[in-house]
């Protein structure tokens, strides 16, 4: 396997990926390289990490607890999973997303100047079944730098659009959108009866798209999944493939 742009390997991830390319085929599509700069940069968050906490910690405290540590695929991860979101959660990189992140009013010093900050610092709140964007990684990389690298790309480019409202085209609302129209062209039927029930198909598939899926397919569907995304460098897929 040759390649040598971001082009030729989302090409490549076109017709899918073997399990043994894709973690380097995926590095070069979202233009990683896992320089010295970026281990430093990791490293730094690290040590905000052992310096100070953050209420939101305990958020990703109770993730693993509720949500990882009882997933069959994931449990064994948990560790790998901390030094991954407690770092992202410190990181003002992250803002470079389309997030509306929360400024609070801190005051500093005894002249008790007042000045805006992002809370957290990346400007992101994690939510039940955050760490699931994360999870399916953990297969890919033992390199905590990449997968700290990865997810971050992974979120900014994608996963943040999965749980923000916008007018985006990919935002949540759009692909919830996309899925009901489709649904409905092909399976009529099957939506008239689930309405019915009392189950519309959107209720049952929301958290599917929330979550890309990670948590209800095998961890080896979701990559695939999630091949298709990076090939095409869109989220549609997730809708129109539900």
């Amino acid at each position: 396997m040759d390649l040598s742009s971001s082009a030729e390997a989302r090409k490549y991830l076109e017709k899918g990926c073997p399990l043994g390319f894709r973690s380097k085929v995926w590095l070069l599509c979202l233009s990683i390289n896992a320089s010295n700069e970026d281990k430093m940069h990791y490293l730094k968050l690290k040590r905000k990490v052992s310096q100070s906490g953050l209420l939101v910690d305990h958020l990703v405290y109770k993730e693993m607890k509720l949500i990882v540590s009882n997933d069959d695929m994931y449990f064994v991860f948990v560790d790998y999973i901390y030094k991954v979101l407690l770092p992202f959660l410190r990181d003002p990189d992250v803002l470079r997303c389309k997030t509306k992140p929360f400024q609070g009013s801190i005051s500093g010093g005894n002249d008790q100047t007042l000045y805006l900050t992002h809370i957290p610092p990346s400007g992101v709140v994690p939510f039940h079944g955050f760490s699931m964007y994360v999870s399916p990684l953990c297969y890919l990389y033992d390199d905590p730098v990449e997968l700290y690298a990865v997810f971050r790309e992974l979120y900014i480019r994608y996963f943040h659009k999965l749980h923000t409202i916008t007018d985006d085209e990919e935002s949540i609302l759009s692909l919830c959108i996309t899925f009901e129209r489709i649904l409905l062209e092909k399976e009529p039927q099957l939506v008239l009866h689930l309405v019915s029930i009392g189950a519309p198909p959107l209720q049952i598939a929301f958290r599917w798209l929330l979550r890309g899926f990670s948590g209800y397919l095998a961890a080896e569907q979701v990559l695939l999944l999630w091949d298709r995304i990076l090939a095409w460098d869109s989220l549609e897929i997730i809708a129109s493939e539900s």
